[in-house]
């Protein structure tokens, strides 16, 4: 018995053209694109986060000190 599966998606459309509402399955290499640049914005958006949560710590220290 031979199985044919038509591709998701053809191999020159991009991960701009895929949209999570599109009715097909994106590719593999789609899925693992998106999930990267997803942790990517993850990593940036924690390290931003993080930034001013230690620079709000160390203007409240500040005008501790300076009472």
């Amino acid at each position: 018995m031979i199985w044919h599966q038509e591709a998701p998606y053809d191999n020159d459309k991009s991960i701009d053209s895929y949209r999570l509402t599109d009715l097909k399955e994106p590719t593999d290499e789609m899925l693992a694109q998106i999930m990267r640049e997803t942790a990517e914005d993850a990593r940036k958006a924690n390290a931003e986060a993080t930034n001013r949560f230690f620079d709000e710590i160390e203007k409240m220290c500040e005008n501790a000190r300076s009472l």
